[in-house]
């Protein structure tokens, strides 16, 4: 927002940015939009300089000795922010977690089938996490459902990396798996 616009005029911004009428330190470093240094001056100057060119005066190191403002088209800058932060947004890795579930009484032909499935989790790149639930009295028995696991890693080895043992976590047994490296 340029200073031109009266109606935000020495407002806080949603963004807690204190600029222009809101500032209220009586000396400040003052740095210009181009990168000159005006060096310490009196709020003032720095706003009388800031009209002058038609831009905002900006607090940008409240905290520092002298504290540092910034004269700036705050508009522009903040579009140049958001900006940014859509291209790392667009640029970023979404890792999709996949769950594949088992029991502790499961057949080995149920084993194949689903392991069958986490293989092409894998193979697609996914990241897989494999659980076996425990119900009532397999609470008092959790080896067995990593004895589980422990059957089926085998069967994934050559496409996936074990990123975490088989650990209980509640009333289920976790197995954390990446897919290879290419």
């Amino acid at each position: 927002m340029s200073r031109h616009n009266d109606r935000n005029r020495g407002r806080k911004k949603a963004d807690d940015t204190i600029m222009n009428d809101a500032i209220r330190i009586p000396e400040l470093r003052v740095l210009g939009d181009d990168g000159e240094q005006f060096g310490i001056l009196s709020r003032d100057e720095a706003m009388k300089i800031a009209d002058d060119k038609g831009l905002d005066l900006v607090l940008m190191s409240p905290d520092a000795k002298p504290p540092v403002a910034k004269i700036m088209d705050y508009g522009k800058h903040k579009y140049e922010l958001e900006k940014k932060k859509k291209e790392a947004r667009k640029n970023q890795k979404i890792i999709e977690v996949k769950e594949v579930k088992f029991s502790c009484k499961i057949a080995e032909n149920d084993i194949a089938y689903k392991v069958k499935h986490a293989r092409e989790f894998l193979e697609k790149g996914k990241h897989v996490k494999l659980r076996v639930f425990l119900r009532g009295r397999e609470m008092a028995n959790p080896e067995w459902g990593v004895d589980v696991l422990n059957r089926v890693w085998p069967m994934l080895e050559d496409v996936g990396n074990l990123e975490s043992k088989a650990s209980q976590e509640g009333r289920y047994i976790n197995m954390y798996v990446t897919p290879l490296k290419k």
